[in-house]
């Protein structure tokens, strides 16, 4: 066998499953020694070989890595590796760079599933709830306070923001709210003619897209385009510390990113809900004088009975909250990115579930209060 007859590689000599190391073992040459020795432990398996270090005066931590590496084969072909012969000044070397031991820390116990609720419930009302709370706080008071204050505002970003969440939504929020008047006045129809109740058409539609259908379908379509843009615009801007840089110029980001969007929000949502509502009951019109023959004239003068300024001023509240509720969950869930563009997705998602589950929540208080 190779191993029997006696080979020289670099520092090392190989004789009768001894190995002898002389002079240096540093990074330049311990790679023939690894090969060497992987090598012979694989064709000497369970046969006992020596390094002999006794001719070794020099070793960097390359080679101290080499030798501990080739204890851990030898391990794993179950061939015993002995070292011997080594100097004081190598064995402290050996020593000093030895690995850790790996330890696998056991397993914790099982938690039983009411503290995994508790837990998860705990987590959740730390990292969500109460930080949202402070968050919003932080936000209605800036708000209030640039009322009087624009020494950090920029100029002309309200008008850009009203127009980003606003203007541009129009199309989109007149389109979907006609369609939903006319299928919610459609699929009355048949019902109402089956009682000869057809002019109830009227109130069935009015009241329903003033006061309620009109402030939830724009309140969910703003979510939907202009809350994911919010929160993806701050969460971009966290991830690329460029909220960081604004902190450093001495800006707050609240008052300069969170504030002009509040201000755009709270502006343009009762209109768009009034264009939506108005769109609705043209929708529901439409299908009143197709399938139950009330014109237009009728359809107009039954409107006043039937429209109370209650359900006008419920709907602009409405509105108003559901504008805070969208531009502050966004914003929130922004601040929150981590991660890249992982993270920033991420956010944007939860913004969106986020925001649309907290304005039905929002719409089912308001019911019971208004109602």
């Amino acid at each position: 066998m190779k191993t029997k007859q006696q080979r020289k590689q670099n520092n090392f000599v190989v004789k009768d499953r001894t190995i002898f190391l002389f002079d240096s073992l540093s990074i330049y040459n311990s790679s023939a020694l690894l090969e060497t020795v992987e090598w012979l432990l694989q064709q000497e398996e369970g046969q006992t070989l020596t390094l002999d270090l006794s001719g070794l005066t020099k070793i960097d931590s390359a080679g101290v890595i080499t030798l501990h590496h080739l204890q851990e084969e030898a391990q794993k072909n179950n061939t015993p590796l002995e070292q011997t012969g080594a100097t004081p000044s190598i064995a402290e070397k050996l020593e000093l760079f030895k690995p850790n031991p790996y330890t696998k820390k056991p397993d914790a116990p099982a938690l039983h599933p009411l503290e995994n609720i508790g837990n998860k419930a705990t987590r959740f009302v730390n990292e969500y709830v109460i930080k949202f709370s402070f968050f919003m706080a932080d936000v209605l008071f800036w708000s209030a306070t640039d009322l009087f204050s624009t020494r950090q505002r920029r100029k002309g970003e309200f008008v850009n923001q009203a127009i980003s969440i606003g203007v541009n939504a129009v199309p989109i929020v007149v389109t979907l709210s006609f369609i939903i008047g006319l299928v919610l006045a459609l699929q009355s129809a048949s019902q109402l003619q089956t009682f000869g109740a057809n002019i109830y058409i009227v109130d069935l539609i009015v009241i329903s897209m003033m006061a309620e259908m009109g402030p939830l379908i724009t309140a969910i379509l703003i979510a939907g385009r202009s809350g994911s843009a919010i929160a993806a615009e701050i969460a971009t801007m966290k991830v690329t510390s460029e909220l960081d840089a604004l902190k450093t110029m001495g800006l707050n980001p609240l008052r300069f990113l969170v504030v002009p969007k509040i201000y755009g929000s709270l502006i343009t949502l009762p209109f768009l809900t009034i264009l939506a509502s108005v769109a609705g009951i043209i929708g529901g019109a439409t299908v009143a004088l197709t399938y139950l023959d009330i014109t237009p004239e009728i359809f107009i003068n039954r409107m006043p009975q039937v429209l109370y300024q209650k359900d006008i001023f419920t709907s602009i509240v409405k509105s108003l909250v559901y504008a805070l509720i969208i531009v502050i969950t966004g914003s929130f869930l922004g601040f929150q990115a981590e991660r890249g563009a992982e993270g920033v997705g991420n956010e944007t998602t939860k913004s969106v579930v986020a925001s649309i589950t907290l304005v039905i929540i929002a719409d089912s208080i308001l019911g019971l209060i208004f109602y």
